[in-house]
């Protein structure tokens, strides 16, 4: 019997085996089998199992205790992609690094443009020195996560045509999304994403990057089985 507050280990398995069908490495073990492990030896009953339900599987998880774990986990991953780009660890990371991370999943009809865009920073007076915190690359791959909610405050907060001014977006970004973006993430934004340069940003283009840099983690599809997810407990530790 689960009681309230507690994830059942049989609905955990069910969601990890559909998160591996939808993840290009974990496709290949859709029968639950592991290389290098004997036959038979199922991914579902060890690794996160184990460590979440205890050897003998019969520890509860409590819900508070796995979302701290994926908040935790999503924290470092965003670390080891900061880390990517401090090759100096001085714990900052140049605009034009920052750019490039934001635009390293365009789709290969606008690649070409973003990347352009983010080389000119060099050559911006006031850009060309910026560098980047921790705090605000997380801040900036947090509303990434947010994806649905700044999409609608994006067309709400911008012009009738779609274009919004900087202030736009930081309203945007804060009241709807709780995520502060500084003056500085938004001008690199602009920089990258204004590519007529009237100082105001093309929406479409800019979500569509976003929309790509996440569909292979949050947004994998939304038709079939993956829709039961987003009535689970999964979607709601990753908010």
């Amino acid at each position: 019997m689960v009681k309230e507050g507690e994830i059942d280990k049989e609905e955990f398995k069910k969601v990890m085996a559909l998160m591996r069908s939808f993840n290009r490495q974990g496709a290949a073990h859709r029968d639950g089998l592991r290389t290098g492990f004997k036959v038979g030896q199922s991914v579902e009953n060890g690794g996160l199992v184990e460590y979440f339900f205890g050897n003998d599987g019969n520890e509860p998880l409590h819900f508070d205790k796995f979302t701290s774990f994926m908040k935790e986990l999503h924290e470092e991953v965003i670390r080891l992609e900061f880390s990517h780009y401090d090759v100096k660890s001085v714990n900052t990371i140049p605009a034009k690094d920052f750019a490039l991370s934001m635009v390293a999943s365009a789709d290969m009809n606008h690649i070409s443009k973003l990347l352009d865009r983010a080389d000119t920073l060099g050559n911006d007076p006031y850009l060309k020195d910026v560098c980047i915190t921790f705090e605000e690359f997380k801040a900036f791959a947090d509303l990434r996560r947010r994806l649905e909610p700044l999409t609608m405050a994006i067309f709400a907060y911008g012009q009738v045509n779609g274009m919004l001014t900087k202030q736009d977006l930081q309203r945007a970004a804060q009241h709807v999304c709780g995520v502060e973006l500084t003056d500085r993430v938004v001008d690199i934004i602009f920089h990258v994403f204004d590519t007529n340069l009237d100082g105001h940003l093309s929406s479409e283009e800019f979500l569509r990057v976003l929309q790509r840099r996440e569909a292979d983690v949050h947004q994998p599809a939304r038709r079939g089985p993956v829709g039961w997810l987003k009535s689970s407990w999964l979607p709601r530790m990753l908010l």
